[in-house]
């Protein structure tokens, strides 16, 4: 999920950076250190299709917003973007997710699911690149833990990645107790109740709002979504 990549250039740029400013810092200013025009050109590029790196983008808002609230939280907030925009990432999660605490991670499971999922298009170079390049990216958000034999970790979330994960069930329409069993929320390695706690918490720091009740649950995103953001959101489908 090029994590240290990513880090790197929201450490540079300002809160409210134009895309056209982060593409500049990576080519131009070289805030990434690449070698070459090329690697800086690509860099941008998978960034830009990972995060968007575009506060227009309503995720990346949100990502821009925790990011420097909640440090603890950046590598989890950051594959909940990454996953949210990339479909071959996203259909590897089961294949980390159902481990137990522990359980040795097969590199064939998650294989044979991007097999499915690609309707066999990948040739098996490419497929094995993809794998190497997921497994390190579920090392990255502390998922799996070893070097050449992985095994499943359990993860402890913070505010930040709680509020992404909510936000993004959110913008799937989820309201209610529902929200926090969302697929996102399962990323989190967490209970219901453990996720509501934390967004308790991250409600009352003001980065999200979040209240519950029994079996009612309130939750909306201040200043986050636009009018006509919200518009889009309410109109029948």
């Amino acid at each position: 999920m090029m994590l240290t990549e990513l880090s790197a250039l929201l450490s540079i740029c300002e809160p409210n950076a134009s895309k056209e400013e982060y593409f500049s810092a990576i080519i131009e200013d070289n805030a990434l250190g690449k070698s070459t025009g090329s690697t800086r050109k690509l860099s941008a590029q998978r960034l830009a299709e990972l995060y968007a790196l575009d506060t227009s983008v309503p995720i990346f808002r949100l990502l821009r917003r925790v990011w420097d609230f909640d440090p603890a939280g950046q590598a989890l907030s950051a594959l909940l973007v990454a996953l949210a925009r990339d479909p071959l990432l996203r259909c590897t999660a089961n294949s980390v997710l159902n481990l137990r605490a522990g359980e040795s991670f097969n590199r064939e499971a998650m294989a044979e699911a991007l097999r499915k999922t690609t309707k066999q298009r990948l040739n098996e170079a490419t497929l094995d690149k993809v794998v190497r390049n997921a497994a390190s990216t579920w090392s990255q958000s502390g998922h799996l833990d070893g070097r050449t034999f992985k095994r499943r970790s359990m993860v402890q979330p913070t505010a930040g990645p709680v509020s992404v994960a909510l936000f993004l069930g959110y913008l799937q329409g989820m309201r209610g107790p529902g929200i926090l069993k969302s697929f996102w929320c399962q990323i989190l390695d967490s209970s219901p109740e453990t996720l509501a706690r934390i967004a308790s918490t991250a409600s009352m720091s003001g980065m999200i709002r979040f209240r519950i009740a029994g079996d009612v649950i309130e939750i909306g995103f201040p200043d986050l979504l636009t009018a006509n953001e919200m518009e889009v959101m309410h109109e029948p489908h």
